[in-house]
Parts: structure tokens; sequence; C-alpha cells
């Protein structure tokens, strides 16, 4: 029998509170689905993707070409507002400061990426 009741009654959340999902058309099949799903948790399959592993070296290697690239934009924006600065072009030497900051910034959230991915995942199953 299908009827039109909220399905707080039949999902609890862990934390106690039940969840208010009125206007869900609800059954006995629904509500084992719903209290399975709860109880069980559901959490994301890293290993269900095809070629998993060539997603990752991608990966890595897009991460090393970003960090290469970033050292080398550190090395020409230094010189250039060295440069720009000494001869008194002080719109030029403003411009590679910029740059700099933002080679230096590219660079810290290629290498911090991995620490909060792991982080993240880490944290994502005590949720």
């Amino acid at each position: 029998m299908i009827t039109h009741a909220p399905l707080a009654s039949a999902v609890h959340l862990r934390s106690g509170y039940a969840a208010h999902l009125t206007g869900v058309i609800s059954s006995t099949a629904l509500r084992s689905l719903a209290s399975t799903v709860v109880a069980t948790g559901v959490y994301p399959n890293f290993g269900g993707i095809g070629g998993a592993g060539d997603l990752k070296t991608v990966i890595g290697a897009l991460m090393t070409i970003v960090l290469v690239v970033a050292v080398l934009m550190i090395v020409v924006c230094a010189a250039t507002w060295a440069v720009a600065s000494s001869h008194g072009n002080y719109g030029a030497a403003m411009k590679a400061r910029t740059g700099l900051l933002v080679a230096v910034g590219a660079a810290a959230l290629d290498g911090a990426a991995i620490a909060w991915l792991n982080f993240l995942l880490g944290i994502g199953p005590t949720l």
C-alpha cells in the first residue's frame, strides 16, 4: 500500500534527529531501503572506475608541469622585478611583483593539493 505520509518515522540520522522528508511517497520497501542506506553508510568507490591508475598518472604529470612552470615564472618575475626596480620603471616592477606572487601562490596550491585531498578523504568516512 502506497501512502503520501512523511518518511520521518522511517529514516533516522546517526545523530538522533529524524529526517524531515514530507511529500515523499513511502512504502514498506522504500522504508527498508532508506533504513538500510542510513545504517550501512554510502561511501565513494574509488576502485569502480576503469583506468583509475592512468588517471593518477595523468594528474601527477599535470601537477609536475604546473610546479615546473610556477618555478620558472618565479625566476622570470623576480629577475624582471629586480631589473625594472633598478631602472626606475615602477609600473613594470609592480606587474612583475604581481606575477611573482601569483606564481608563488600557484606553487603553494599545487603542493598543498595532495595534502588537502588526503585530509578530506580521511575525514569523509567519519562524517
